[in-house]
């Protein structure tokens, strides 16, 4: 392995998802690391560990992931980037951090590589049946960012982006990988750290008598500095006022959670992303994502050879959802076909978005393998035969 003089790696290597994810972070800044291990994500954090002393960092086996995730809070707020990787039931455990981490409005990436459930499921096979929980899995209202790679590849690139979103927007952003992304081995190109966008911390330049740690700027996300650094400051996961202390009136919640709220769901066109192949003429757009995506691709190119305008709209960024795009295409579109590891989480959001436009077909899977993609061709076809009969 090439390293450059900090140790971060570059150039083509062969990675799984899980190692890729871990460059990322370590390409990304992050140097605080804690997590206990759990099938099928325990690679990220092992080879974490191998790696965080060469470039000056700390990782901790903490007792259980509800501590994994609150040592973020630590590490985050005495100036660290930080993140933290489960799977399944320890999600489940971190819930109570996602809030605690969107209200204090520290920044962090936690990496869920699914498998399948409830419970404890199926420890080493695949499922994508945590999208919702990504999104509502803590009480309250709250915007996070959740990102879906679909190869070792994206694994490296989209965990720095879930860094640089973190520290953009003060939130808790997901890599929502999936077993089959995360165990999968191709080839991984690192660039150069001078050919990798970082967004910095925001620390503030105030003096310490000017500065309130929750007061906004333009965009709606407030500078931060270091415990230790001098400045009075005060984080609770309590209802706030700018200075941090506790306020319990409905006013100072409404101006907090419309805040917390609105400075993502403002930017939705800057943070929103996704893939397109053949969708401009098609008649039947697959949408799906992580492992799913890859197979559905192959879908759309058997249709495709047998003369039906299908295409594959795949959604990077999960949360926020591509919902203008999916509206636009709702517009013009005969069907729509979403294939998940799931009973159906994602495909209730094509069904809000396309409002009775078109037919929305939910090809689910339990968990444990992934679709064959004569299923989702058999969707397909019979939406565009159906058009083609009337």
């Amino acid at each position: 392995m090439e390293a450059d003089p900090v140790g971060v790696l570059t150039g083509i290597h062969f990675l799984d998802g899980d190692q890729a994810c871990c460059e990322g972070a370590l390409a990304a800044g992050c140097r605080f690391a804690a997590g206990y291990p759990i099938t099928p994500s325990t690679e990220v954090v092992e080879r974490f560990a191998q790696r965080v002393p060469q470039v000056g960092g700390i990782f901790v086996q903490m007792e259980d992931e509800l501590a994994s995730s609150m040592a973020l809070a630590g590490a985050v707020w005495a100036g660290a980037k930080a993140f933290t990787v489960t799977s399944g039931p320890g999600f489940s455990l971190m819930m109570e951090y996602v809030g605690y981490a969107a209200m204090t409005e520290t920044p962090c990436v936690i990496v869920n590589v699914q498998r399948g459930g409830p419970s404890t499921g199926l420890p080493t096979l695949p499922a994508q049946a945590d999208m919702m929980q990504a999104r509502w899995g803590s009480h309250g209202d709250y915007q996070i960012i959740a990102l879906s790679p679909n190869s070792p590849q994206e694994c490296f690139d989209l965990t720095v982006d879930a860094f640089n979103f973190a520290e953009q927007y003060r939130v808790p952003v997901f890599v929502m990988m999936d077993e089959c992304v995360g165990h999968m081995t191709e080839k991984v190109v690192i660039p150069s750290p001078s050919e990798i966008e970082i967004v910095p911390r925001r620390f503030t330049r105030l003096p310490h008598d000017k500065y309130l740690p929750f007061r906004a700027g333009v965009d709606g996300v407030p500078e931060m500095v270091r415990a230790g650094d001098g400045y009075g400051i005060h984080v609770t996961g309590l209802t706030h006022d700018e200075r941090g202390y506790p306020s319990t009136s409905a006013e100072t919640q409404r101006q907090l959670v419309d805040r917390l709220m609105n400075k993502i769901r403002q930017h939705t066109d800057e943070i929103v992303r996704y893939e397109e192949n053949a969708v401009e003429d098609a008649d039947v757009v697959v949408i799906a994502y992580g492992i799913t995506a890859r197979v559905a691709m192959h879908a759309v190119q058997m249709a495709r050879e047998r003369g039906v305008a299908a295409g594959l709209l795949r959604p990077i960024v999960v949360w926020p959802f591509p919902e203008k795009r999916i509206r636009e295409l709702a517009a013009r579109t005969r069907a729509f076909v979403v294939p998940e590891i799931n009973y159906g989480q994602i495909v209730n959001e094509v069904e809000r978005v396309v409002a009775g436009r078109a037919p929305v077909q939910l090809i689910p899977g339990a968990g444990g393998a992934v679709h064959h993609p004569e299923d989702i061709l058999e969707a397909i076809i019979s939406h565009a035969s159906a058009e083609v009969a009337k």
